[in-house]
């Protein structure tokens, strides 16, 4: 008697699962759909993987490309290609995700159930994601907006506005997002709806000329020259070495030098303030004018040939002639 009980409780138990499963519910409907997003998630990995090994092989070629032009080219190639990955994965998801439906679920396109099943599924969706899937969406549009203008790509060094302390090298870059590499190894990760503005460093350093003012050129050039030699350089410091490039002789005791050297942006006080101070330091302990080597204070200033073409441009001034004096 006890046996028969338990078989008919498992064979109802069996019953109402296999009804759960077969016919059209809502709640057989949201299991489906987790189970295809879950399913084309982990099929979308291997994909990204894919995608990421050849943007890797770029990004090796970018490094070691000497042409600027070329590079540049690549960089391009690079950001698309860590944009190519979400757009993969997010499609693969949808596809597979209705696919799964359509298979699973037959019936939901003819049955007054199936229809129910689809607005429960929706209203669940909805609810539990409809805050968020508006700001993704402005995330993603104002990512499609700066794509298409060719903001930045990756590899660039960029500083973030409005935000005081956000600059680095551009690590990845998606519709959503942008990944970015700080000096001090840090890595931020800033929403694209709230970038504003963005500052980008052409080349990824930042070009300075020193202006040195001396009494005598040869001995200017060798007190420059040692003080030159003393100033680390490298990838994080002094892009490359300073070098002297123009001397111009104003007067029988006034030379002025030029000292040329490139920094990565956010190292500017290695040229502005620790060379000239070192340069104001030749004379410590000189007491007579006449005897100091320096005659003026070094002028510190950009010297971006671009931006010197560019401005040679908007700014003209008209060439006067100068008053005559009244005899």
């Amino acid at each position: 008697m006890q046996s028969d009980t338990l078989d008919n409780m498992m064979q109802s138990v069996l019953v109402e699962v296999r009804d759960f499963f077969v016919s059209p519910n809502a709640f057989r409907s949201v299991l489906i759909l987790v189970g295809s997003i879950m399913l084309a998630i982990w099929l979308s990995r291997y994909i990204a993987k894919l995608i990421i090994h050849i943007a890797q092989k770029v990004a090796v070629r970018t490094d070691n490309e000497s042409d600027e032009l070329k590079a540049q080219r690549l960089r391009e190639v690079e950001t698309y290609l860590s944009i190519t990955i979400a757009a993969v994965r997010a499609v693969i998801v949808a596809i597979t995700a209705y696919v799964l439906w359509r298979v699973l679920s037959p019936a939901s396109n003819t049955s007054m159930g199936g229809g129910i099943a689809a607005i429960g599924a929706s209203a669940l969706f909805i609810v539990f994601a409809g805050q968020s899937l508006g700001l993704l969406m402005r995330d993603m549009t104002t990512g499609m907006m700066m794509i298409a203008e060719k903001w930045y790509n990756i590899g660039d060094f960029v500083k973030i506005e409005p935000f005081i302390d956000v600059s680095g090298v551009v690590e990845r870059m998606t519709l959503r997002s942008t990944k970015i590499r700080t000096l001090s190894g840090e890595i931020v990760w800033v929403h694209n709806q709230q970038i504003q503005a963005v500052h980008v460093s052409p080349k990824g350093v930042r070009t300075m000329a020193v202006d040195v003012f001396v009494r005598d050129r040869v001995k200017g050039e060798r007190a420059i020259d040692e003080i030159i030699n003393t100033i680390p350089t490298g990838t994080t410091m002094l892009a490359s070495p300073l070098k002297v490039t123009y001397a111009e002789r104003w007067n029988d005791e006034l030379w002025r030098i030029s000292v040329i050297g490139q920094t990565l942006p956010g190292r500017e006080w290695l040229i502005e303030k620790h060379f000239v101070q070192m340069i104001e330091d030749i004379d410590r302990g000189i007491q007579d004018q006449k005897d100091r080597l320096v005659v003026h204070t070094p002028i510190a200033r950009f010297a971006d040939v671009d931006a010197d073409r560019k401005f040679r441009r908007a700014v003209r001034v008209a060439s006067r002639k100068r008053p005559q004096k009244k005899s």
